[in-house]
């Protein structure tokens, strides 16, 4: 599965390439809780059919009443009516929205106490620069899309970094990444549950696996499977800033020389599975025969995952996407759900019962 983001903007090209009418709604400002962060796009077409999302569906919902002839809900409240003329997608210049704005608004539209949230909705994107933006990201570019307040009139320009949307009185500004990327080094059975996870998070996943055995029973549709060694294939596939690289085979061989590739890079998330014991190995190894020193392992994270006492494959998984989730959204994970930190305590309190409040360790066995 796609970006959200290029998926949006890939069916409202669409949709204007084929003629028809259609809304641009971002994200541009929220006050207190809101269901989705700035810069969050969803796109309206004519007939009321919608791709993205700017909340938890009453403010499409309220969107597609406003906008087209879709439907028109019997309860609909009299102030939601459309204006005259605009119960189809209008033409002109780009409009400011807000929802939220007093309680019984905030509830009608299921946003959370106190959420306002405030909308941009362009109508009639150009196919053209939609098109160019498109075929841009396709090519892995990070693009800047710029949008005239007055006209709507937009421009587009490469970027060399990620920016946060920005808006003033004269000019929206949202930058659009290619996708995140994910290197699997192994292709078992726990990479296919973390793949197809990474897969439905919008993640372009390739795996790599030079040994036979696994790499012929590989079956996730939608993912690259390579036979190159791992450490070749990390410095062809370039990690950058929207890139993880996970080592999942168990076998330094393979697994050591990825991931110290890896750590040269600007890649956000560097792992390998292994218990704790098989991970300060893969450490001293490292430092021993590879003149590492523990600066330059610091970004080298093991045992991997947020600690949810997983055993089987599917739910190692689970643990490891999201940790991975987090560190891309700048999450800090509390100590406690870090599982060296997890299984530590574990042990600690399980050599002294004392220390667990109810059945899980205190305060006195976290160090």
């Amino acid at each position: 599965m796609e970006n959200i983001d290029v998926m949006v903007l890939r069916t409202l090209r669409d949709w204007r390439l084929a003629g028809q009418r259609a809304l641009l709604a971002t994200v541009v400002r929220t006050w207190g809780s809101s269901p989705r962060p700035v810069g969050s796009i969803m796109a309206l077409c004519q007939d009321g059919s919608v791709v993205g999302s700017v909340s938890g569906g009453c403010i499409e919902d309220d969107l597609i009443y406003r906008f087209t002839r879709a439907y028109a809900p019997a309860a609909a409240p009299a102030d939601a009516a459309p204006s005259a003329g605009e119960q189809d997608i209008p033409s002109g210049p780009p409009r400011l929205v807000k929802y939220g704005i007093s309680a019984d608004e905030a509830h009608r539209f299921g946003l959370p106490c106190g959420g306002t949230l405030e909308l941009l909705l362009e109508f009639d994107p150009d196919a053209a620069s939609l098109a160019a933006l498109v075929q841009a990201l396709a090519s892995g570019q990070l693009m800047c899309r710029t949008v005239q307040l007055e006209s709507g009139a937009v421009s587009l320009a490469v970027s060399d970094t990620p920016a946060d949307l920005t808006l003033d009185a004269q000019t929206l500004v949202n930058t659009f990444g290619p996708e995140f990327r994910m290197l699997l080094i192994g292709a078992g059975q726990l990479t296919e549950y973390l793949a197809t996870m990474a897969l439905f998070s919008g993640f372009a996943v390739t795996v790599c696996d030079p040994r036979e055995e696994y790499a012929r029973s590989w079956s996730v549709a939608g993912v690259a499977l390579l036979k190159d060694m791992p450490d070749d294939m990390v410095q062809s596939f370039a990690p950058d800033r929207r890139t993880c690289v996970v080592a999942l085979t168990h076998d330094p061989k393979l697994d050591d020389l990825a991931l110290l590739e890896a750590l040269q890079t600007e890649a956000f998330y560097v792992g390998a599975i292994g218990s704790r014991r098989n991970n300060e190995a893969r450490r001293q190894r490292m430092i021993e025969h590879f003149e590492q020193t523990e600066a330059g392992l610091a970004r080298l994270r093991g045992p991997i995952g947020v600690y949810i006492g997983s055993k089987t494959p599917p739910e190692i998984a689970v643990s490891i996407m999201a940790e991975i989730l987090a560190v891309k959204n700048g999450v800090a994970l509390p100590r406690d759900m870090d599982v060296a930190h997890a299984k530590n305590d574990l042990a600690i309190s399980a050599n002294d019962p004392g220390l667990l409040v109810c059945g899980v360790p205190g305060p006195r066995a976290r160090p």
